[in-house]
């Protein structure tokens, strides 16, 4: 690496809002632990606040591994990621309030199989998404939307276990081979839709082990639509 590259001078901005926005790019609570991410001693992160000059190494390192938008790492601008518009808000690191809105991830886990499990509306967490996107996927403002884990294999190749769902509660409206989170009795979970005279059809994308489920919407106290599900998101293993 050139000297013109071995770091990335800092005057005129502000050293400790781009270490936030480190901070905040990979889920950091202290300078110790983006430390631990960048591979490096806490005391490097200390003096390059001090001198106001940050590696160059450290935003390629974020940008490569963690798809960070360089533009937005520097000034603040933009996007923080190029690709994904879910990014998680951690507590104490500001996120702009007109670009973004928080998303509250919560304890329910929609099961994909015969069986539902409903944990609540605990909520474990919140992310944060790009205004403009949640526009476009949803009908509801962000207090209508939840995100939750899912389970099990009936969903299958379309989603798989432990895959993270965005649910609109605001589209409840069966629209038919959309899929949604269903709650049955105590428990929820999530299937395609569609609907037969006084009954509601679950249908899972694995068919050859799970059949279409069809339930009695005369029970209307123990069958509710929660929501659709509008994004799905899952890690490479």
């Amino acid at each position: 690496m050139s000297a013109a590259l071995a770091a990335l001078d800092l005057k005129g901005m502000e050293p400790e809002a781009v270490l936030k926005r480190m901070m905040f790019a990979v889920g950091a609570e202290s300078q110790t632990e983006l430390a631990d991410v960048l591979g490096v001693r806490r005391a490097a992160v200390t003096d390059a606040k001090r001198r106001g000059r940050l590696p160059a190494e450290w935003f390629l390192r974020l940008c490569r591994q963690r798809q960070v938008n360089p533009v937005w790492l520097e000034t603040g601008l933009g996007p923080h990621r190029l690709a994904d518009p879910m990014v998680r808000a951690e507590p104490g690191v500001p996120c702009e309030p007109d670009e973004f809105a928080y998303v509250p991830k919560v304890s329910a886990v929609p099961r994909m199989g015969p069986e539902g499990l409903e944990t609540g509306e605990e909520v474990q967490s919140y992310y944060a998404f790009r205004r403009d996107w949640l526009s476009r996927v949803g009908r509801g403002t962000p207090k209508d939307l939840r995100l939750m884990t899912v389970a099990g294999d009936s969903m299958e190749p379309t989603l798989h276990d432990s895959d993270v769902v965005l649910v609109d509660q605001k589209q409840r409206e069966v629209v038919f081979g959309k899929i949604y989170v269903v709650g049955i009795d105590d428990g929820i979970v999530v299937k395609r839709l569609d609907k037969k005279p006084g009954k509601l059809v679950l249908v899972s994308d694995n068919r050859s082990l799970y059949p279409p489920l069809e339930v009695d919407l005369n029970r209307a106290d123990n069958v509710r639509i929660i929501g659709r599900v509008v994004w799905m998101s899952r890690e490479v293993r």
